[in-house]
């Protein structure tokens, strides 16, 4: 496992999961799961532009991912049910990609390496635009995680505290769109909402802060793709699956030990 590959790999696996785990918190706190499913599908109709247009594929992708952010945004403002929305929006930008797809006949197209990922293909370039991308999303999510959090829990009080919730909002789905651009090379577009909520979730289990959470949907991230390439290297099955796979257990675990402990420390 010590080959470059697979050292590239790991490092591109943590980079995604260090920029999704806080944002991962926003959207268990929110309930806005199908928001990263949504984005997700909605990348598949960029691929299809950027390979059609002969651009980068990443930057194909940030630019549908950021104009269905906005979209849902300010389509969300006007009286649409969101989850209606959403379900509308991700199914069609599916479908339309799909069908773009079909229309790209001067360029070889691996569809299961976009939908599921291929973290074992990560090159130097790759890991450049994972950290910069991660990195950005870290320090926007650092500079506005007050603002953020006030705004989740109560919009009342954040327009009490002079914090506009919608502003807000944007930014959490801008920084949601970053992600989802850089993780599609890991997970693909079907398995980053996975990816998203799950280390999460498994945080919410043994974290009694909302900070707590964050780092702890980090280190399960972490682990999650750590061990995922192990058993992805030993039991030869899809790496991007396998990480998910990993943190689906870990959750399972901590499910069965961290609420039968909560309570009885609670009593």
């Amino acid at each position: 496992m010590l080959n470059d590959f697979m050292i590239r790999a790991l490092f591109a696996g943590l980079g995604v999961v260090l920029a999704a785990a806080p944002l991962g918190c926003f959207v268990v706190w929110r309930r806005m799961a199908f928001f990263g499913a949504a984005t997700a599908h909605a990348a598949v109709l960029g691929v299809a532009l950027s390979l059609a247009m002969s651009i980068s594929v990443f930057v194909g992708v940030l630019a549908i991912s950021l104009l269905m952010a906005i979209m849902v945004t300010l389509l969300s403002n006007r009286g649409y049910a969101m989850d209606t929305l959403l379900g509308v929006m991700a199914h069609a930008s599916l479908a339309f990609g799909l069908v773009a797809v079909s229309f790209v006949t001067d360029v070889r197209i691996d569809l299961m390496a976009y939908l599921f990922g291929d973290i074992l293909a990560v090159g130097r370039s790759d890991l450049a635009i994972i950290w910069g991308g991660a990195g950005l999303v870290l320090l926007l999510t650092m500079w506005r995680w007050q603002a953020l959090l006030l705004s989740t829990v109560s919009e009342d009080l954040a327009y009490a505290q002079g914090v506009n919730p919608q502003r807000e909002a944007l930014i959490l789905t801008l920084s949601l769109a970053i992600v989802v651009a850089v993780a599609i090379k890991v997970v693909g577009v079907l398995l980053i909402a996975a990816l998203l909520i799950i280390p999460a979730a498994a945080a919410r289990l043994i974290s009694r802060t909302p900070e707590r959470m964050a780092l702890g949907a980090a280190a399960i991230g972490a682990f999650s793709v750590a061990a995922g390439l192990w058993g992805s290297w030993h039991l030869d099955t899809p790496t991007g699956p396998t990480i998910v796979c990993a943190a689906a257990i870990l959750f399972a675990l901590l499910s069965v030990i961290a609420r039968p402990l909560s309570a009885r420390f609670a009593r």
